[in-house]
């Protein structure tokens, strides 16, 4: 633990585009995702909910026919057409076991682009396919699977197992828990313990997913002249994200929706 920074709010403000009165909806940043599936449409549609919330030009959704439907019922501003995209997430509610040749010719067109990319989830297995810089969100079971380890292995030491795998799989490693670690291959370390106990819920890793592609995308050009930047990124998207589930919950229970809904007025405070 002790080479880890501890990564503050005072932190992540530095890592938020604000948009000028130049800015147009390409130059503030295009989001790829694909994510979701029949059996997990919320996925799809928080995933996009929160990246819309966190400030990026545009978000264009790939996906299947049902997940689609959902997103566009809840967000018409995204773009559900292939096309320009600048970064792109992958992989949250999806199933590996359960993917289809056209799930796979998606993730195929992100995970070949050579463009910054957060992998989630159902994509985790796909890590020997990326191109660009490469940043992964999984939990502590979903982390296990990818090292080979047991799930207790992870739990017993998160910061050594996120250290470990970003060295074992030369991409930066984001350890979703109370404390999310992030650890870089080149060394960076970074903590965050901004989220209460109440976001332990169904769908959270889908809103921090879609709060960290909006970074990534609105970074893109960075990205790809300093890698290290990745892990930056993740520290402040779970900052934001932690924030917004305090606020959202004022000490009690919460919903996704309402967390998503906080990430606004998190980022303008952030920024004051």
């Amino acid at each position: 633990m002790s080479t880890f920074t501890h990564w503050t709010p005072r932190d992540a403000a530095r890592f938020i585009a604000v948009p000028t009165l130049d800015d147009d909806k390409y130059s503030r940043g295009v989001l790829g995702v694909v994510t979701g599936s029949a059996a997990y449409p919320g996925a799809a549609v928080l995933s996009v909910e929160a990246a819309l919330h966190t400030g990026v030009g545009m978000v264009r959704y790939l996906g299947d026919e049902r997940a689609t439907t959902f997103v566009l019922q809840r967000r018409p501003e995204a773009v559900a057409a292939a096309g320009r995209v600048q970064a792109w997430l992958v992989g949250s509610g999806m199933d590996a076991a359960m993917r289809d040749t056209a799930t796979a010719d998606r993730l195929g067109v992100a995970l070949d682009s050579g463009l910054p990319i957060v992998v989630d989830a159902g994509a985790l297995d796909l890590l020997d396919r990326v191109s660009g810089p490469t940043i992964i969100t999984p939990h502590f079971r979903e982390l296990s699977r990818v090292l080979d380890e047991s799930p207790d292995e992870i739990a017993q030491d998160p910061a050594e197992a996120a250290t470990r795998a970003a060295h074992k799989l030369g991409v930066t490693v984001l350890l979703k828990g109370h404390r999310t670690y992030v650890a870089a291959p080149d060394g960076t370390r970074l903590v965050a313990s901004s989220a209460p106990a109440w976001l332990a819920t169904a769908g959270a890793g889908d809103a921090l997913g879609g709060i960290l592609g909006a970074l990534v995308a609105t970074h893109s050009r960075a990205i790809e002249k300093d890698g290290a930047l990745l892990a930056q990124l993740g520290a402040t998207a779970s900052v934001i994200h932690g924030l917004a589930a305090s606020r959202a919950s004022a000490g009690g229970p919460l919903t996704i929706l309402d967390l998503i809904d906080a990430v606004p007025g998190v980022i303008a405070g952030l920024l004051v």
